[in-house]
């Protein structure tokens, strides 16, 4: 026990004699325990630079280069938003083609079927080992739910399900998107939904 109350009044002094005394005015240099944030190897604007060809530091941005704020934030296609507003876009904003579902159908294979299922039940292979609340994507709510707010889900995520904005990439997720609404169609779609000159072939 007394080395142990022995250990503790080192500490607690050692601790008083490295911070105990910060705010005291002091000629000599301060001690720093992680110096980095204070000296970082960085280029100053508007100096010289052997670095650089032109021996500038301050250079043009990288042609190609997008910035975080407009025109990037009021894309539909970026944000699933209608553009200046914070309203979803109702129908996906891009082409749907063949390609584009065949996309769909193989990124949603991977990223989304193992809790959601490759039918879109939300009996994926997860829900055996414990993982609940799994969304149905033919319950009514997803059906109604807007293409916009189904891409906001996937970059952000929502409840337990985590964000894939930074492993899926846009245009996939609209691929995704084209494709789980293929399953919902082929589950709940009507004969009416089938053109007048097809239906024949449905009854074969």
């Amino acid at each position: 026990m007394k080395y142990f109350l022995g250990f503790l009044v080192l500490a607690v002094a050692s601790v008083f004699l490295i911070a105990g005394r910060q705010g005291d005015k002091s000629l000599k240099p301060p001690l720093e325990i992680i110096p980095d944030m204070d000296r970082q190897p960085k280029l100053r604007p508007q100096t010289g630079n052997q670095f650089f060809a032109d021996g500038k530091s301050s250079q043009l941005k990288v042609e190609g280069t997008i910035s975080r704020g407009s025109p990037y934030e009021d894309s539909p296609e970026n944000t699933g938003h209608i553009t200046g507003t914070t309203n979803w876009v109702e129908l996906i904003p891009v082409t749907v083609t063949a390609e584009l579902m065949n996309r769909g159908h193989e990124r949603y294979n991977i990223s989304c079927a193992p809790c959601h299922g490759k039918q879109g039940d939300g009996k994926g292979v997860t829900t055996k080992y414990g993982m609940v609340a799994v969304a149905n994507f033919h319950d009514a709510r997803l059906v109604t739910m807007t293409d916009g707010e189904i891409f906001n889900t996937i970059t952000h995520g929502k409840n337990l399900m985590g964000p894939y904005g930074s492993t899926i990439d846009i245009n996939d997720r609209w691929a995704i998107i084209a494709y789980m609404r293929a399953l919902q169609r082929s589950r709940l779609a009507t004969i009416d939904d089938v053109p007048a000159a097809n239906r024949a072939s449905l009854n074969k």
